[in-house]
């Protein structure tokens, strides 16, 4: 019996998927190339003396922001940007895991945990208690107090469906949320060095409290290794409260005065997953020196293309255009987690 193209689905969509993947491939490689470009100049900048007290990834952040403010970034970078901004940032935090073992993972403990797990939780609710307060939408409070309290855009991101927020509420806490992540980036080190904090301290500090997973990253490894990597564990175990804060505001958005919704999939980190693995891959010994030094030493790279794609997608101009109310509500939230998760820590200490 003779089958037609018809009669196989999987014989006519070969060829179209084939071509997609191409064309998709294709898509990414301008914003790809132009990230690599800047990243590979915050490398040698860092190795000129003069600025070899900054960190790379924070110089690869100034750059990617100073492109776009003064620069012109073409609609066919986007795609290759947004490319380096997610998918490349996530393989480079999996690759991080090489760098940690679980002893180091338990250094951070109960203590830790429960740190992270109290400063995000008031923090969310108290924002959201704030935004009546000031009189801000409920749904951009809502975000807001997402994107401060567990991981930043990919926060927002994932709640804006949650709570059927408008495009323009996105963007306006996406905006304010890059707006103090960067603010973070900047005087976190200032903060730690004017208090004498341990790297460990400092590092549990800007992973309890930096938005983004890339802030964090550029934040803490300025204050060196230990410092990143506590920052690292510590942030994505706060990542990982995005799954009931969620499941809390879907509860919420499906009660009788909301209307039935139907389901919707949570958000799931895999690329924590992954991370985690790795770390046991270290802990185990199963991965030789050599062969881990070249690809942290390639990690380096990724992590800058990463930084560099946040700052070619953060634009200054947009946090002129929100109203002083959002912007208040952003900045109280970032200072409440600030102080909340400096003050337990730093009382620790004493």
């Amino acid at each position: 019996m003779k089958l037609s193209s018809k009669s196989d689905p999987g014989v006519s969509a070969l060829g179209p998927v084939s071509s997609g993947w191409k064309t998709q491939g294709i898509s990414v490689l301008p914003g790809l190339l132009l990230t690599t470009l800047i990243a590979a100049i915050a490398l040698g900048l860092d190795r000129l003396s003069s600025l070899h007290t900054l960190n790379p990834l924070l110089i690869a952040v100034l750059l990617g922001m100073g492109w776009r403010q003064w620069g012109v970034v073409p609609a066919a970078y986007r795609t290759g940007i947004k490319f380096a901004m997610k998918r490349v940032l996530r393989l480079a935090v999996i690759l991080l895991g090489l760098r940690l073992s679980l002893a180091e993972v338990m250094a951070v403990g109960p203590w830790g945990l429960g740190l992270v797990t109290l400063g995000t939780v008031s923090t969310f609710y108290l924002t959201c208690w704030l935004g009546k307060r000031l009189g801000v939408n409920p749904r951009l409070a809502q975000l807001i107090a997402a994107g401060t309290s567990i991981c930043g855009a990919s926060a927002v991101v994932a709640t804006n469906p949650v709570i059927e927020g408008s495009e323009e509420d996105m963007t306006y806490a996406i905006a304010t949320i890059t707006g103090f992540g960067t603010l973070a980036m900047l005087t976190y080190p200032l903060v730690g060095s004017l208090l004498q904090l341990s790297p460990s301290a400092f590092g549990l500090w800007c992973g309890a409290s930096v938005h983004e997973v890339a802030q964090v990253i550029a934040t803490a490894f300025q204050n060196g290794d230990l410092s990143g990597e506590v920052a690292t564990i510590t942030k994505l175990s706060r990542v990982l409260l995005i799954v009931p804060i969620i499941l809390s505001l879907g509860w919420q958005a499906q009660r009788p005065d909301h209307g039935s919704q139907p389901a919707r999939p949570l958000p799931i980190p895999w690329f924590v997953l992954f991370f985690c693995l790795l770390v046991g891959v270290n802990s185990l010994g199963l991965v030789a020196a050599p062969i881990k030094a070249v690809v942290l030493s390639g990690n380096q790279v990724l992590l800058c293309m990463a930084m560099v794609a946040m700052g070619l997608e953060t634009k200054l101009s947009n946090l002129t255009q929100l109203g002083l109310r959002p912007v208040y509500l952003a900045g109280l939230s970032w200072l409440f987690l600030a102080g909340i998760s400096l003050a337990m820590i730093y009382l620790s200490q004493i």
